[in-house]
């Protein structure tokens, strides 16, 4: 997979990208993830890639032009580095404006062989970007300095679910948001000491009876949800596995 980021500030991403998960995708050749410095497509003497908007009001908004011309030199340097003509690029503009990222994005961005992520910057874009990109995300009801943040998470999120990037593919299953747990919260888990400070690890958990606990897990993770996420629980299976209306 092969996600290309539109970004001022491109030197954000390069602790992230050698680290931990991501990092591992990335050395396993399970990603690529190339950086296009926007300002390498502003205009005049210094590069400019934001305006004042159109009717007045405060801030500057970042220019259409730009963009575009970011988005299409990347199409043209990955089809020259392959010799022939690119899988389509998805494009994402990374928004507060956007649909919330949950889980049955990140799937279905994953499944896709291209990624562009084009992260904004002052007060927003000029509307007319919106024609040449496939959908917006925003990452939550809240707004950020820029989409870089948003971008990192993304690429954190899919990355994850790429062959080679996770030791053990096994940890993927029973997780909060995943299919397997119907869109639930991921039950509770414990591990050593066995008591800490008078608070124990329930005791069927201990008892060897795989199907005793199976059904306790189960259970924890309902209640959980119910308590935390009552609107997960409502949404079931539809959450994550898209055979039902978004929560």
């Amino acid at each position: 997979m092969r996600v290309d980021v539109v970004t001022l500030f491109p030197e954000m991403f390069e602790p992230f990208l050698s680290t931990s998960i991501t990092g591992r995708a990335i050395g396993c050749g399970a990603l690529t993830v190339g950086l296009k410095q926007l300002r390498e497509h502003g205009l005049g003497k210094y590069k400019a890639v934001d305006d004042t908007p159109y009717g007045g009001g405060s801030g500057m908004v970042m220019r259409v032009d730009c963009i575009v011309a970011a988005m299409e030199a990347i199409d043209s340097a990955v089809q020259t580095s392959l010799g022939s003509e690119p899988p389509k690029a998805h494009r994402v503009l990374l928004s507060p404006q956007g649909a919330r990222l949950d889980q049955r994005k990140v799937i279905e961005l994953a499944a896709r062989e291209r990624l562009v992520l084009v992260c904004g910057r002052y007060e927003g874009f000029d509307d007319r970007v919106s024609q040449f990109i496939d959908e917006e995300i925003s990452l939550g009801d809240f707004v950020l300095a820029g989409g870089e943040v948003a971008a990192m998470a993304i690429i954190d999120a899919v990355a994850r679910l790429l062959p080679g990037a996770v030791g053990n593919a096994a940890s993927l299953v029973s997780e909060s948001h995943s299919p397997e747990m119907d869109g639930w919260l991921e039950y509770p888990q414990y591990t050593r000491p066995a008591v800490f400070r008078g608070h124990g690890v329930p005791d069927v958990l201990t008892s060897g009876d795989h199907g005793k606990i199976a059904a306790f897990r189960r259970d924890q993770a309902m209640r959980r949800t119910a308590e935390r996420r009552p609107d997960l629980l409502a949404a079931g299976r539809g959450a994550t596995r898209g055979d039902g209306d978004k929560e």
